[in-house]
């Protein structure tokens, strides 16, 4: 049986805001969240320059950078050597400790927040703990019973199709993203599909970095916007 968007074990959301837009703060988004890139960077061990990797090709959702070509992917906030650690306590000995779960889980949820602020998705300054408006839950996987312990050496390879299809959309959402900041300067408000799309993507995105680099799940990710 197919897996459908709203049962998979990765739910992501943005709350739309409501109210006028802080038009000074995004005018100059980039400039301010340039102290929470740096925290960003620091944590992810310096993966977070998107030319550093070139897994994907035309961009890296497991060392996501803070372009449009990693619109969602400030995320994964997983370095080479902890996936590799990762894949290889799952093949030889069907583990994922909670407490390594918990650390790629409050950190992909840390660089999520920060990812929807600097894409103007919300105004709120990132916090490093508190959820705010940004919601990311991940089901933490009963390894002997839900993963294949082989499998994590191919998932890489199994979400190409995935890599090939975000990188249209985010080259997409490159104007996308401008048209929603020029609105927002104009009107104080998103257009509601500028959000939606930003944001599915960014779903999109997070679903197969949990798949393919932080392996929380064997079933592969909807091909779906929706949540």
């Amino acid at each position: 049986m197919a897996t459908t968007s709203s049962s998979y074990p990765v739910q992501f959301r943005v709350d739309y805001p409501e109210g006028p837009r802080n038009r000074l703060t995004v005018l100059v988004r980039v400039i301010l969240a340039l102290p929470i890139l740096i925290i960003a960077h620091l944590l992810t061990g310096g993966a977070s320059d998107p030319n550093q990797y070139s897994s994907f090709g035309t961009m890296d959702f497991a060392h996501p950078g803070w372009g449009m070509e990693d619109m969602g992917t400030g995320a994964a906030g997983v370095g080479a050597g902890l996936f590799l650690a990762t894949a290889l306590m799952i093949l030889f000995r069907q583990k994922y400790p909670r407490w390594w779960f918990d650390w790629n889980l409050q950190l992909i949820r840390f660089t999520s927040r920060v990812s929807a602020y600097l894409f103007l998705l919300r105004d709120e300054y990132p916090s490093t703990d508190e959820e705010q408006a940004v919601t990311l839950e991940i089901a933490y996987p009963d390894v002997p019973n839900e993963l294949n312990r082989v499998l994590p050496i191919f998932k890489w390879l199994l979400a190409i199709p995935h890599y090939v299809v975000l990188g249209v959309l985010t080259t997409v959402g490159v104007p996308v993203n401008i048209i929603g900041w020029i609105a927002i300067l104009i009107t104080g408000a998103q257009p509601q599909w500028v959000f939606r799309y930003v944001e599915g993507v960014m779903r999109w995105a997070v679903r197969v970095v949990a798949y393919s680099f932080l392996l929380t799940t064997d079933q592969y990710p909807p091909f779906q916007f929706r949540a």
